[in-house]
């Protein structure tokens, strides 16, 4: 973003340093710290939340990043930000509380822990920009309605799919074009895959075996895509998506879909398994402009009637910096739900299940996640995978069946249940009888 670079340097030239809280300690909120302390002006990780104190300092020592507190105790905390130290604490209640952060980014792919992390934020008036795409499928509108009611800001962050995707699409719309596919580009998909199986792969990135599983198995692309639908209102044309398989390039593949189907859905999020450029995104549109027809095959783009708009990579953490900025200096979420859900998340056995079985939620060895039209969710009762955690099941469950709430036993005294009821309210939904 050209405007926030700007932005940025003048922040670092007054000396306005905008002083972020990180929560979590994994492969991205280490690549997100390095980002910000070392390669962005007027801006710095002042605070850093990890489970494990000592899990946090390695990631600082690794970066060399030594000048840092390990600190439980707010006004310790509070003098060592002050003095250009880096906070360390396991306490997160302590760094909501923390008058010299202005935002937290959430990182840690966490549904109860994230729900529970952002509701306190809010109410000790701090911002929030997320990088858990599972907690926003599952929660983001209701989180969203409460961050307004409480008078400050929350949106998902760039970098990750659904932020490039949301970028493009507002690209592509502010032309005048009407976006009627939302897409994403996977290398491979295979909905059996567990941690067992992803365990060498995991190592070989630093990455935990349960978040490769969530990417291979097709769960973490159905978060993203339900992500984006709730930030367009768009839909999907089945359960699960449409999925198509091909090694073309997408500027290739616009006929693998109905245009007039399209446009009674209102658009659509789906992804493609296999296309170049990989790993990218991008995003078919039409128009009804003959003007816009004629130059836009004058650019190579086709003869329509959809054409294809595409960026080739997205870039992490890399871009975390801009979407912080965006969102404080701006009011520029990167991509916020329009209302209530729009698409859900739902839970499919990934094995027969069997009555006492105890669901291991998102990247386990006992479920996957599929997209389904949120209408559809509340007729048929289904069970949101964002919630399935902890759920023991109370009937046999044949292998890719679906789950649904009356097939569980859900655990007492979870925040994510009661703000799961709430969120069904906000666009008049039928209840779903938990």
């Amino acid at each position: 973003m050209i405007l926030v670079d700007t932005r940025l340097k003048q922040r670092a030239d007054s000396g306005n340093i905008l002083k972020v809280g990180m929560i979590g300690s994994g492969e991205m909120a280490k690549g997100m710290i390095n980002q910000i302390i070392n390669h962005t002006p007027g801006m710095t990780v002042a605070c850093t939340y990890g489970r494990s104190a000592d899990k946090v300092k390695s990631v600082f020592d690794s970066l060399g990043l030594t000048q840092y507190l390990l600190t439980n105790e707010l006004e310790a905390a509070e003098t060592a930000i002050a003095q250009g130290l880096y906070v360390i604490t396991e306490d997160i209640d302590m760094m909501c509380a923390l008058q010299s952060i202005e935002i937290l980014v959430e990182s840690t792919g966490a549904i109860e822990f994230g729900a529970e992390t952002l509701l306190k934020a809010f109410k000790n008036g701090k911002h929030v920009l997320s990088f858990n795409a599972e907690l926003d499928s599952t929660l983001g509108p209701i989180l969203y309605k409460k961050a307004k009611e409480y008078g400050v800001k929350y949106a998902l962050g760039d970098g990750d799919q659904p932020g490039v995707t949301m970028n493009l699409y507002r690209y592509v719309k502010s032309m005048g074009f009407t976006p009627l596919v939302c897409g994403n580009i996977k290398g491979m998909q295979d909905r059996y895959r567990t941690p067992d199986t992803q365990k060498a792969f995991a190592a070989s990135w630093g990455m935990n075996p349960v978040m490769a599983t969530n990417f291979a198995d097709g769960t973490k692309i159905s978060f993203e895509q339900s992500c984006i639908a709730n930030g367009t209102g768009m839909k999907v044309a089945q359960r699960g998506m449409l999925g198509f398989e091909s090694t073309e390039h997408v500027d290739k593949l616009t006929h693998l879909f109905d245009v007039e189907r399209l446009k009674e859905l209102g658009g659509i999020v789906d992804y493609i398994v296999g296309a170049q450029p990989s790993p990218g995104v991008f995003v078919y549109a039409t128009t009804d402009d003959e003007f816009s027809k004629k130059y836009l095959k004058y650019g190579k783009l086709g003869d329509g009637p959809l054409y294809s708009f595409y960026q080739p990579y997205h870039l992490l953490f890399f871009d975390i910096a801009s979407s912080i900025c965006r969102l404080m200096d701006f009011d520029d979420g990167v991509l916020v739900p329009i209302n209530g859900p729009v698409v859900d998340v739902i839970t499919v056995a990934k094995r027969d299940l069997h009555p006492g079985d105890l669901l291991d939620g998102i990247g386990g060895f006992k479920t996957y996640g599929l997209c389904e039209n949120h209408d559809q969710v509340v007729t048929e009762n289904l069970l949101p995978m964002g919630i399935s955690e902890g759920c023991v099941i109370n009937k046999f469950i044949p292998k890719d069946e679906v789950v649904h709430y009356s097939d569980v036993q859900i655990p007492d005294g979870r925040l994510i249940d009661e703000l799961m009821l709430e969120q069904l309210e906000i666009n008049k939904s039928v209840m779903i009888k938990v």
